[in-house]
């Protein structure tokens, strides 16, 4: 992969002025800088300098651009603006405050039920909209997850329609947080979807009021799905005894092989909401506790 190399003060467009690299993956690489159109700071993710005339790299940006048009919603990073063309194709994003919840879970260890409730709230009313607009995210973990107040929910470079979601054919998403439909699309599990955001709100939560992943880390090399992804036919981990009933259910019942079987984004919310307040939560038949 190959970088700009762009140091503070350097021009990035004639409008972006670069302050600092804040990384980037594959396809992108992400600024922070200061945007004399808006005039304030904010995150340029431009296309990677050897990829600029990539046509799938490309398409990508476009997907993501037409994904954040699309999404309009408070606890989803907002696109300020975006082009595909000239010389450095990129997306102009707004600059979120706070750390990841990969971060924190990093440094500090698991999270207080007054953040992970609130966060789990948060979450599910994203996901909920997303589903009532027909898109899915298909990469909900806590390295796309800004920390404030609200929390934020970031990169959707491979969020799509339902309908083109359930098309896939590879895997798409991040190895540690993909629903068994995600690990092997087609499948048995069957095909990714909504409830596949579920599951990764599952394994957020998982991972927020445990301090660890709900499963082990497969093999990246393998061919075999199943090697590479051990959720396809392993449980998740047992979670930490003073998990309050409700939201281990709530949790478990997300992380349920079948996509059938998992909760609806609002179901969650609705028995993580009375926790959060110390009332009795519902329980939902069905769910596996």
């Amino acid at each position: 992969m190959t970088g700009w190399g762009l140091r503070e003060g350097d021009a990035i467009t004639e409008d972006l002025v670069a302050v600092r690299r804040l990384g980037g993956g594959a396809t992108y690489e992400a600024y922070l800088a200061f945007d004399e159109v808006t005039w304030g700071p904010v995150v340029a993710k431009l296309v990677r300098p050897d990829l600029v005339e990539d046509a799938s790299s490309l398409r990508g940006l476009r997907r993501e651009a037409e994904a954040l048009t699309t999404v309009n919603h408070p606890v989803v990073v907002r696109a300020l603006r975006w082009t595909d063309s000239g010389p450095r194709p990129h997306l102009v994003l707004e600059n979120l405050d706070g750390p990841r919840l990969s971060t924190l879970v990093r440094r500090h260890g698991r999270l207080q039920p007054q953040q992970y409730l609130v966060l789990g709230i948060e979450l599910a009313s994203a996901l909920h909209y997303l589903r009532r607009l027909g898109w899915v995210h298909l990469d909900v973990k806590p390295s796309n997850i800004i920390m404030g107040a609200p929390a934020r929910l970031i990169d959707l470079s491979v969020a799509r329609p339902v309908e083109d979601a359930a098309r896939l054919k590879h895997v798409i998403g991040t190895d540690r947080y993909l629903a068994p439909e995600q690990a092997d699309p087609g499948g048995r599990a069957g095909v990714p979807g909504p409830a596949s955001d579920v599951w990764g709100l599952a394994a957020v939560l998982f991972e927020a009021v445990s301090g660890t992943r709900p499963f082990r880390d497969g093999d990246p090399s393998a061919e075999v799905p199943h090697e590479r992804h051990p959720q396809l036919v392993e449980g998740p981990a047992t979670l930490p005894g003073d998990v309050p009933a409700p939201v281990r259910e709530v949790v478990l019942a997300g992380l349920s092989p079948e996509p059938a079987d998992r909760p609806l984004p609002h179901e969650v919310s609705e028995v993580l909401e009375p926790v959060l307040h110390g009332l009795p939560a519902p329980r939902l038949a069905g769910w596996r506790s």
